[in-house]
């Protein structure tokens, strides 16, 4: 009786962590796709604490102002907004510190000597939690739109939605 017991308490609690991990996480950057022409997509892994994956579950993720940059060969994105987690304690960390982004050296390399052209530059995209239970981070390199550009793609957006009617 008691092996039953056990056996079926192990179902659930892998049923549980099964049903846990096909919850979806997925955050967008609406604004960088406006604002910037995406030339190049790229996943990257992001460094991030027990407490902030805690609170990218939740969905607590802001991309206000967030860029990435390059410090001693390592890619970077900064003012990253990660609400404080909840049921954190004293330990809790910074909601805006700069986190590592985890790339392989081709891709670093690729990115570094496009950013050191002229009007390129590194946006995130997205985080969004794969299969494994991991955040990533979708970055693209980018150029910014100039204000007619963006007049241009607000116009092909409201002419969709008309024919769509």
């Amino acid at each position: 009786m008691y092996f039953i017991n056990v056996v079926i308490s192990k179902m659930l609690l892998i049923s549980l962590h099964i049903f846990k991990m096909n919850k979806t996480i997925n955050i967008p950057n609406k604004k960088a796709r406006f604002e910037n022409e995406i030339f190049d997509i790229y996943t990257a892994g992001i460094v991030l604490t027990g407490t902030e994956i805690k609170s990218v579950r939740q969905g607590k993720v802001g991309f206000n102002d967030t860029y990435c940059f390059f410090s001693n060969g390592e890619l970077f994105v900064k003012n990253l907004h990660i609400s404080e987690y909840t049921h954190g304690n004293l330990f809790n960390h910074d909601p805006l510190r700069v986190r590592k982004l985890l790339l392989t050296v081709r891709e670093l390399r690729k990115l570094s000597t496009k950013v050191k052209e002229k009007g390129f530059t590194i946006v995130p995209l997205r985080i969004f939690i794969n299969e494994r239970g991991f955040a990533k981070m979708d970055i693209a390199l980018a150029k910014g739109k100039k204000l007619y550009d963006k007049r241009e793609s607000l116009r092909d957006k409201q002419f969709k939605r008309n024919e769509s009617d």
